[in-house]
């Protein structure tokens, strides 16, 4: 009995597995999910949206900075913490400003320009 179930298993996937290919499911089309086409476009959509996150974030991290550091009370660990935060920030900030240079030099010297 269970020989004949498994034969007749067998018999229908070998049956399906001919006709998908005649029911046009064989045509199947994905879209890429992705804007980009090129890596290079990729690469550039990425620097994109982190360049425009920072131009949000950066201001926010120098006020959040300056407000601990207002708020120290004299205390010599919040008066570092407030001036690490500012600096911190405006050195990532600096190098989210000169990664677009950094990108075009290494493409420069990818493609021999």
């Amino acid at each position: 009995m269970i020989q004949k179930i498994l034969l007749l298993s067998l018999f229908i996937i070998i049956g399906v597995i001919a006709l998908v290919p005649t029911m046009g499911l064989a045509q199947v089309t994905i879209e890429n999910p992705i804007a980009s086409n090129t890596f290079g476009e990729l690469i550039k959509a990425i620097h994109s949206f982190i360049f425009n996150l920072a131009i949000v974030v950066a201001p926010l991290m120098i006020i959040i900075g300056g407000f601990v550091f207002i708020t120290s009370s004299g205390d010599p660990k919040k008066i570092k913490q407030g001036s690490d935060i500012i600096m911190y920030t405006l050195i990532g900030f600096a190098i989210i400003l000169l990664s677009g240079a950094i990108v075009s030099a290494i493409e420069g010297v990818l493609q021999g320009e």
